[in-house]
């Protein structure tokens, strides 16, 4: 025999499964965000040795000169031990939860924009599959380089060359101050100065960034992500405007080794081994890969 369909029950039957549904839709993407989140805390941090070059041609090898054969030895190292060169894109997105990073990753960098990064160096970095960083000075590649250009053992960068540097698609541009790369016993690098108060160093270290920043764009279509401190010296007051210019990167000389984590504040002070020509490849190499023993 049939039993006649309750419509009562059929009903509050429904509205429970509906509610149900609705808080189920609220609840799982925050638990999805809290266990994400929680398992990005539990991640180990990635280790990245950083290597700061400078200037790159066949002459005697100085504290910021090495040879052409010096960065192909340490390539060939680098290779042979397991390590992958990553760039700043790469950083970003990995603390973004937008990528992931190698096993060994190796972030090499350049300052103060040599031609012969150009001439000497790019072709080792197609040839053994590698990116870097070049942190040019405005100032350099607006008055200095056009009026002697492209001689390996002295000339700076055209803006030109910057462009070429970064159609090879090996060199991401990073801005290194317009003109605050001197040491004229005022200043040290782009630090605040003794006397100065927070407003007017705002003012200088902000224009002074923008202008390269916007001379950059102008010549070349780029917007660096990156900023280099001329000589390292850093100053509390700076890291606000850096963020204000729209830097997600920051390359200091301190010489220890980095743990990348999933905060993207951790790219702020990026730390750096000096690749000095005084050392073998082994030797360098040691230091470079050392961990702390604090992190």
């Amino acid at each position: 025999m049939y039993k006649c369909c309750n419509l009562k029950k059929l009903f509050r039957f429904l509205i429970i499964n509906i509610m149900i549904l609705s808080l189920c839709s609220v609840l799982i993407p925050v638990a999805k965000r809290f266990f994400f989140s929680y398992a990005a805390e539990k991640e180990e941090p990635v280790s990245l040795p950083v290597i700061m070059y400078h200037s790159v041609y066949e002459t005697q090898p100085s504290e910021y000169i090495v040879t052409p054969y010096q960065i192909e030895s340490d390539f060939i190292w680098l290779k042979n031990n397991g390590y992958t060169s990553v760039t700043a894109a790469d950083l970003i997105n990995y603390t973004r939860n937008q990528g992931e990073l190698p096993e060994k990753p190796v972030l090499i960098t350049l300052d103060d924009g040599f031609y012969n990064n150009l001439s000497e160096f790019l072709p080792l970095l197609e040839k053994y599959d590698m990116h870097a960083i070049v942190s040019v000075v405005g100032k350099y590649s607006e008055s200095l380089a056009p009026n002697d250009p492209h001689s390996s053992a002295y000339s700076y960068l055209t803006w030109e060359d910057i462009s070429n540097l970064a159609d090879s698609g090996r060199v991401e541009i990073g801005n290194h101050t317009y003109d605050m790369h001197c040491g004229n016993g005022i200043r040290r690098g782009c630090s605040i100065a003794a006397g100065e108060t927070e407003e007017q160093y705002h003012d200088i270290l902000f224009n002074d960034l923008t202008l390269l920043q916007q001379e950059l764009y102008r010549c070349t279509g780029i917007t660096p992500v990156v900023f280099a401190y001329p000589f390292g010296y850093i100053s509390r007051e700076s890291l606000p405007i850096i963020r204000e210019c729209g830097f997600l990167i920051t390359l200091t000389c301190y010489e220890r080794m980095n743990y990348i984590t999933r905060d993207p504040d951790c790219l702020l002070g990026i730390s750096r081994y000096n690749r000095s020509g005084a050392y073998s490849t082994e030797e360098f190499m040691e230091r470079l890969t050392k961990e702390n023993s604090v992190r």
